[in-house]
């Protein structure tokens, strides 16, 4: 049965929250979800990475250092993510097209058609005690395949999020910034022992969050998690938008699955 929660009229975004979004990338709007939505989103995550319930991402899979060697390490059968969470379960697919955060978007992307990519992101986070890991600096788009980069991330607290269970960290603006490939690793990470680099992470910003969060940021923008060090899981529903200016190009994983119409001109409030 699908778990729909009413939400208030859509809201308007001050000029100033605009301003910030477009200038540094991020916005975070708090209490965005409700309680009652947190909580159902909380127990299907639960019930869902106790069962394995698959498609499902280890840490193991990641090989990012310090995950475990294998999925039969000790530690391998850790997970880090639920994938395709829009098909999941119908508490994901009424988030990814609530009405509050589809008309955030919209003003965000400035286009009153969104659309939410089922290739990218459309996961949970589940970062876990003891085998987690960090994420160095990235920008979403390395992998991605779009006509333009105007893609917006929505990452939803479903618990408390901080630096002691890795939280997420940015580098405000850097989605205008150029950055030459000799700075990037094979992987396409920032990479940490070039003094330019150093200087760059020095501007990071902490994006600490309550349940019911959500942190919006461009996919241009470089972003950083660490490791989990608390006795506590980190939970956290992750979704990418584009508007009606922008595609996935064809034949390419960005195209793989047909996009879902979260908000469009016709329905627009």
């Amino acid at each position: 049965m699908s778990t729909t929660i009413d939400t208030p009229p859509a809201p308007a975004l001050t000029t100033a929250q605009r301003e910030l979004f477009l200038r540094d990338g991020y916005l975070i709007m708090r209490g965005l979800a409700a309680a009652e939505r947190v909580n159902a989103l909380r127990r299907v995550t639960l019930e869902h990475v106790d069962a394995h319930i698959a498609p499902i991402e280890y840490e193991a899979d990641v090989a990012y250092p310090g995950a475990p060697a294998s999925r039969a390490a000790t530690g391998g059968d850790t997970p880090r993510r639920l994938r395709q969470a829009y098909d999941r379960d119908p508490v994901f697919a009424d988030w990814a097209a609530d009405g509050r955060l589809s008309a955030i978007l919209a003003q965000l992307l400035e286009s009153e058609t969104v659309y939410l990519s089922r290739n990218h992101h459309n996961c949970v986070m589940t970062k876990s005690p003891r085998y987690s890991t960090a994420t160095a600096w990235h920008r979403d788009l390395r992998y991605w395949s779009f006509e333009t980069p105007r893609l917006v991330n929505a990452w939803l607290a479903l618990g408390d999020e901080t630096r002691a269970n890795g939280c997420m960290r940015l580098l405000p603006a850097t989605q205008h910034l150029p950055i030459e490939a000799e700075r990037l690793d094979s992987a396409q990470f920032l990479r940490e022992d070039r003094p330019d680099n150093a200087e760059l992470i020095e501007s990071a910003v902490t994006a600490e969050l309550a349940p019911g969060d959500v942190l919006f940021f461009d996919a241009g923008v470089f972003h950083a998690a660490g490791a989990n060090t608390t006795d506590e899981r980190k939970l956290s529903v992750v979704t990418t938008y584009y508007g009606a200016d922008n595609a996935p190009m064809p034949d390419t994983r960005s195209a793989r699955l047909a996009p879902i119409t979260v908000r469009s001109a016709e329905h627009a409030t």
